[in-house]
This record gives C-alpha cells, sequence and structure tokens, in this order.
C-alpha cells in the first residue's frame, strides 16, 4: 500500500534531514521532488498543486528556518499537513436509528464484499447487522451476498424472484427489516462499468426511499484518476457521507485514496486491505500518513495483536519461553496467531523504520511449507523433536510436499532457537544474584 509513493517521500527527506542548515533552494527543490512522487502515484494535479503550496509556505517560516533541526521539522509539516489531506481524524458512522447504509459504486469496485465485511466489522463490535441485496440488475450479485451473508452469519434479505422494481424491493426490504432484531441495515446496491443516468436515478429512488444516515461510495484504489471522476460524480448525485477504498494492498501507488477526501470533502471511512472477510479496518488519516512517511503505525499493530493474542496462551507462552520448555506445538500457535493477524507483509509494514530496508520482502509461501512441516508431524515429534530420526523425517518431507533438507533446516534452526531461550533463563538467573540486578530488563 502506497509503497511506490513511500519510496520516493522517504528518499527526499533523508536528504533534506542531512542537511545541518536548510536554504529556500532546499526546501524548493525538495518540494518539486514531492510534487513529481504524488503525481507519479496518481494524485490529482490540482490536489497535489494545492498541497505542496501549503507544505512549501509553512517549511519556509522563520520558526522552522532558524530550529536546531529544520529537516525534521519539515519532516513533521508534511506529516501534519498529509494527516490532514487524509481528512483529519477518523470519522465514525453515523448509526442513530434506523440506522440505515447504503453502499453504492461501479461494478467490479468490491462493493457486494465490501457490504459483508462492514456487516462483520459492525457484529465483531456488538451491533446486529443485516444485509440487504437491492441489485435487481446482476441475479450473480444477489447469491454472492446471500453466500458471503452466510459466512458471516448475518440476516439476509433477498427481494423476490423476478421483482424488476426497485422502490418495491426496497419497500419490501424495509417492513422485512421490521420482523428481525437487527440494530443496523446495510443495502447492497446495483453498479455499472460507468456511470449513467438509468443508474444514478435508481439510487436516487432508493435513497429517498430508505432516507439513509450513510451514503457509502465504495471505489477501487486502483483506478487512479478515475476514482476522482467518479467520487465526484456519485457526490453530486446522492450526497455522499463516505468513502470505503478497496484493494489497498494491492495499489502500489494510492494516490486516489489522497485526490478523493480533498475533492469530494467527505472523510474515507474504512479501507479493504485484501480479499479475507478480516482484512477490513476503520480508516486512521494520521496512522497512515506515518506508514507513508516510515514511521509504521504501532497503535493498528497493538490493536491487532490485542484482537488476535489470547491472555491466557500469552501468559502460558511467556512461561514456556522463560523455562526453556518451548516446543513445536508452541511454535505452530505463534505460526497460527501471525496469520490471524494478517499478511505478515501488512503487519512488519506496522513496523518503524521497515519501509527503509529496500527490496525487503516476506516469503509467505515460504511460511506455509513451515506450517506444512510441523503439521506433519505426530504430537509426540512437536513435543519432543530430538527423537526425529532419519526414517521420521523423511516421512515428514512426504508428508509436508517438501524436502528432507528443507525439514533438517528447520529442526536445525529450531534447536538454535531454543538454546538461544535457555541461554536466556541462565542469565536472568545470574543476574537475580547480582545486587541492584532485578529490575534490568523489565
Amino acid at each position: 500500500m502506497f509503497s511506490q509513493l513511500s519510496d520516493r517521500l522517504q528518499d527526499v527527506f533523508k536528504d533534506l534531514r542531512g542537511h545541518g542548515s536548510i536554504s529556500e533552494a532546499n526546501v524548493t527543490d525538495a518540494m518539486r521532488q514531492v510534487r513529481l512522487a504524488l503525481l507519479e502515484a496518481d494524485v490529482h494535479f490540482q490536489v497535489a498543486k494545492d498541497f505542496i503550496a501549503r507544505v512549501k509556505e509553512k517549511s519556509l517560516g522563520q520558526e522552522v528556518m532558524r530550529s536546531i533541526t529544520p529537516g525534521q521539522q519539515i519532516v513533521k509539516i508534511f506529516h501534519d499537513e498529509l494527516t490532514q489531506l487524509l481528512g483529519g481524524d477518523n470519522a465514525p458512522l453515523d448509526l442513530k436509528a434506523p440506522a440505515r447504509i447504503m453502499m453504492v459504486g461501479l461494478h467490479g469496485a468490491g462493493k457486494t464484499t465490501s457490504a459483508a465485511k462492514l456487516a462483520y466489522f459492525l457484529k465483531k463490535q456488538g451491533k446486529a447487522p443485516l444485509l440487504f441485496a437491492c441489485d435487481l440488475q446482476r441475479p450473480a450479485a444477489i447469491e454472492q451476498l446471500a453466500t458471503l451473508a452466510k459466512q458471516v452469519d448475518v440476516p439476509f434479505f433477498r427481494p423476490e424472484a423476478g421483482e424488476t422494481d426497485l422502490l418495491k424491493a426496497g419497500q419490501q426490504a424495509i417492513k422485512w427489516a421490521e420482523s428481525q432484531s437487527g440494530n443496523v441495515q446495510i443495502y447492497d446496491t446495483a453498479g455499472r462499468l460507468e456511470i449513467d443516468e438509468v443508474l444514478v436515478g435508481e439510487l436516487k429512488k432508493l435513497r429517498d426511499l430508505l432516507q439513509p444516515q450513510e451514503v457509502l461510495l465504495v471505489c477501487d484504489a486502483a483506478t487512479g484518476q478515475q476514482a476522482v471522476n467518479v467520487a465526484t460524480h456519485f457526490h453530486e448525485a446522492l450526497g455522499l457521507t463516505g468513502l470505503i477504498l478497496t484493494k489497498l494492498d494491492g495499489d502500489a501507488r494510492g494516490g486516489a485514496a489522497l485526490s478523493m477526501r480533498e475533492v469530494t470533502h467527505r472523510p474515507i471511512k474504512f479501507a479493504g486491505l485484501g480479499e479475507k472477510i478480516e482484512q477490513f479496518e476503520p480508516f486512521y488519516p494520521d496512522r497512515l500518513a506515518g506508514r507513508i512517511l516510515g514511521m509504521g503505525d504501532v497503535v493498528s499493530l497493538v490493536e491487532k495483536a490485542a484482537a488476535a493474542i489470547d491472555e491466557e496462551e500469552a501468559a502460558r507462552l511467556e512461561k514456556k519461553i522463560r523455562t526453556a520448555t518451548f516446543d513445536f506445538n508452541d511454535f505452530l500457535s505463534q505460526l497460527q496467531l501471525l496469520s490471524r493477524m494478517g499478511p505478515l507483509e501488512n503487519i512488519l509494514g506496522m513496523l518503524p523504520g521497515m519501509s527503509n530496508l529496500k527490496g525487503f520482502s516476506v516469503d509467505g509461501k515460504r511460511l506455509k511449507r513451515t506450517e506444512a512441516i510441523v503439521l506433519s508431524m505426530t504430537k509426540d515429534e512437536r513435543k519432543r523433536p530430538d527423537i526425529l530420526n532419519a526414517r521420521r523425517r523423511q516421512r515428514i518431507a512426504r508428508g509436508s510436499g517438501t524436502t528432507v533438507t528443507e525439514v533438517n533446516t528447520l529442526l536445525r534452526q529450531f534447536d538454535q532457537m531454543r538454546k538461544l531461550m535457555k541461554n536466556a533463563g541462565k542469565m536472568k538467573k545470574m543476574l537475580a544474584r547480582v545486587p541492584g540486578a532485578g529490575t534490568l530488563g523489565r
């Protein structure tokens, strides 16, 4: 996400930080490079121009130019302005009763999937969402939403077979909702490959009937400049209350995110970060600004970890490590924990400075192969890896679809890790005997 823009910006600011003093010429040159980076990332040219003008004006202020670390001050100004460009603060949903949310967007933007993801997110927040299929043009959309509703275990409204009148379907949906115990209604609507008068007319009729608190435009972040035009047209026609950006994980540029908020003056409320139903989260402008500038996003990382880690399991694992009894069962549970937290590239991207490692990548297939090796062991073998003789290793390699060499490499690395844990335990015991050393490492 934003990797291309992030790399370019970090190079520019690294150069600025290297100067003990900064002149107007330094700032002008840096801002020219930043402007090019924004345009290459598909940021709308007017948005880029106005943004650079604001950053440059503040960067040339006396307090910055005369400060001890002017480069750092300019980075802070850029971070603050980027946060404002993305929306300032996170904008929560308006869920006042009857709490109706209308999802709109072009065909292929991820509207139906986002409706289900939003339902899943709200359900985890303690809400009772309902999903409504209101796309009468594409039967496949109704079936897709029905499948997703079952997957997230949320009640689902299906229009009557053969119904072609959207208002009638909408009235049926409202009546059905009254018989349910849900408190948030999410309506998936029809889309087209491009905006046309028929599409807009249908959506206006449904909006006027539902009177939704939220009209959310679902837009594919990878569509670049077209996304800005789509957002503008939908906002003028329907009065958007917010945006949902999808496929942010697959777009290296991400300029649409920076442009759409500025053009529509409507907040980006959620971001889709992958295909899985749980890869959907609230959009925090300040956190994303930090990630773009290589500062990481520790807050989001902690939140993901807290959601994935069981306290009792964490305490048990801490004891195993402390007593050097960590085995392959524990190792397997940690691999599965990582998978629950999402793609490892996204997790590592939240760590400050990780984006500065050029060419760094995570081989997800290798992690899967490692997990397959451990799963091919018996419970006793995971608990006592010392019993893994040549014949057992051959069996594990066959069962996991790997080679004996890969199995041997994993066992060797695991043995080294256990030795480190054992040495750490000995060091703690030694320090405990030294007066005053008991506070070290706390």
